[in-house]
């Protein structure tokens, strides 16, 4: 019976692996528009390579705009890129401003689709279409509410489809285990990455992408290995490293590297210029609530595991832990590769 157990949970614990290496996969889809001159628009339009149906997703446009050129699709990384130039001269002076934007093949591919708007005098609008919300109605100007509404959800999003960062987090709990350790550990690195995100995000500092997305799984391995190093339960004590005596300094450390990770999602994401505190704040919180999320989740089911197996939980941690070193490692080996 043991046996049997064990052999679920390493099956349980691959597929959740897999499941999370190929997330960057599904992303949403991003279409960006940016008016260049009156009724003229640049248009980037970036999608998933990889989609679960022959359906493809496609911009639908509003009557009277028309593609007057475009550049072949090009491949990079786990996306599509195609840019357009879009007249919508027949329109009247406003342009797109009341006009509706969609994108056809949402519910047959079951994803979402990031739309952004930008306009030569400042106006900025965001919205998330998706199965039930397919259609985006521009309206005059963006309004605060639609920043609070949206930006939680983006962050949200950002972090359950970044299986790195959770994957630290998930480090963390089997780290320094539950109770009052792990609230200092967790505060600590949301601490770390709320700074690196305000920071990056108002354009205060600048950093080499490919670089710290190595360095972020690096310390994702650096974790793992010291997982590794004595089993959970053994009594802390001076022979014990920094990193166990400590751990809210290693992880607000660390959680600075991830923060500047979550601030290029959004700049790819985008901020409205009239509210960037606000949508700052906001996508900060939707990351911790994804955050939460995950840290109930995984207490809910160790304590589900305690509660159905008989042997010692100690043997069950060493299963998730070199699952982490052998993904953390991966990640190190194809993002060393690109710095």
């Amino acid at each position: 019976m043991n046996h049997l157990v064990r052999l679920i949970v390493i099956i349980v614990f691959a597929l959740c692996s897999i499941g999370t290496a190929q997330a960057h996969q599904f992303a949403p889809s991003l279409l960006e528009v940016q008016e260049t001159t009156p009724n003229t628009y640049n248009v980037v339009w970036k999608t998933p390579a990889q989609t679960i149906t022959n359906v493809p997703l496609q911009p639908i446009w509003p009557d009277g705009c028309k593609v007057q050129s475009d550049s072949p699709a090009v491949r990079e990384g786990t996306a599509v890129i195609t840019r357009w130039t879009l007249e919508c001269i027949q329109l009247e002076s406003d342009g797109l401003v009341g006009q509706v934007l969609s994108v056809d093949g949402l519910a047959e591919n079951q994803s979402s689709a990031m739309t952004i708007l930008s306009l030569r005098d400042g106006r900025f609008y965001q919205q998330v279409l998706n199965t039930d919300t397919p259609d985006f109605l521009v309206p005059t100007s963006p309004s605060q509410l639609h920043v609070v509404t949206q930006y939680p959800v983006l962050g949200f999003e950002h972090i359950w489809e970044g299986p790195d960062h959770l994957m630290f987090v998930f480090g963390l709990l089997l780290l320094v285990g539950a109770g009052a350790r792990l609230l200092w550990t967790i505060t600590a690195f949301t601490l770390g990455h709320s700074i690196t995100l305000a920071i990056v995000t108002l354009g205060a500092v600048e950093y080499p992408v490919p670089l710290i997305e190595f360095v972020i799984a690096l310390s994702i391995f650096l974790l793992a290995v010291e997982l590794s190093r004595r089993p959970v339960g053994e009594t802390l004590n001076q022979s014990v490293s920094l990193f166990r005596r400590h751990p809210w300094w290693i992880a607000g450390g660390f959680g600075l590297l991830h923060g500047m990770g979550f601030a290029g999602a959004l700049a790819d994401i985008g901020l409205p210029q009239n509210n960037i505190p606000l949508a700052l704040l906001f996508f900060n919180i939707g990351i911790e609530l994804g955050q939460v999320v995950f840290v109930l989740g995984a207490l809910l089911i160790w304590w589900l595991v305690n509660r159905l197996v008989s042997f010692r939980s100690e043997k069950l941690v060493l299963i998730p832990v070199y699952g982490l070193g052998v993904l953390s490692a991966m990640w190190c080996i194809e993002r060393g590769l690109a710095v």
